[in-house]
Order: C-alpha cells, then sequence, then structure tokens
C-alpha cells in the first residue's frame, strides 16, 4: 500500500511564505511525475505545479511558487512565496506511481492540508 503524507501548511499572512513536504512511502518502484493541486471553497481541484524531469506551473503561480523533489526521499516540496488571499485553499499532494515492474503507473493523492492567507 502506498501512502502520500503532507505537511507545512497553516495560517500567514499576505505576503508571507510556507513551505509544503509530501513524502510518499509504501511499496513503490518507481515515481514518475509528482505534483500539488489545491482545492477552494466552491471550486473544482486545480493543478498548482508538477514536476518530471521538468516543471510545470499555474499562471496563476508562477514567479511565487517553486516545486522541487527529493527523489532519495521519494518526496517533493512545495515553496510558496509572497502568498495572496486567494492561495487559500486545501492543497493536495499527488504523484504518479509503480508499484512492481509488471505493473501499470497509478494515481495516488495525499490527504490535503489546509493553507489559509489572511488580508
Amino acid at each position: 500500500q502506498v501512502q502520500l503524507v503532507e505537511s507545512g501548511g497553516g495560517l500567514v499572512q499576505a505576503g508571507g511564505s510556507l513551505r509544503l513536504s509530501c513524502a510518499a512511502s509504501g511499496k513503490i518502484f518507481s515515481i514518475n511525475a509528482m505534483g500539488w493541486y489545491r482545492q477552494a471553497p466552491g471550486k473544482q481541484r486545480e493543478s498548482v505545479a508538477t514536476i518530471t524531469s521538468s516543471t510545470n506551473y499555474a499562471d496563476s503561480v508562477k514567479g511565487r511558487f517553486t516545486i522541487s523533489r527529493d527523489n532519495a526521499k521519494n518526496t517533493v516540496y512545495l515553496q510558496m512565496n509572497s502568498l495572496k488571499p486567494e492561495d487559500t485553499a486545501v492543497y493536495y499532494c499527488n504523484a504518479v506511481i509503480m508499484v512492481d515492474p509488471m505493473s501499470g503507473r497509478s494515481n495516488y493523492w495525499g490527504q490535503g492540508t489546509q493553507v489559509t492567507v489572511s488580508s
């Protein structure tokens, strides 16, 4: 069984910074993509940033957020700077994982961590 465990959310004032972490554990053969998504109240879940051999960002966070990963630790990070009230949401970690060489890749999600930015 694969688990994704997130940490680092919280309450911060506008202009502040937070760093999210997500560690994957369990039966893992390889991890392809990792990423962060968010869902604000009343809105659909949206992609924030993804990382494979390259990175991709939502236009709304470019220049403020940085995604990175430590392959040795099966961990992905999201450094969030210059936070805005509109960044308030539950942030979810995602990973595309192959649990053994004979299986296909599957999508896994973390439980979510709340990020609240006050104005």
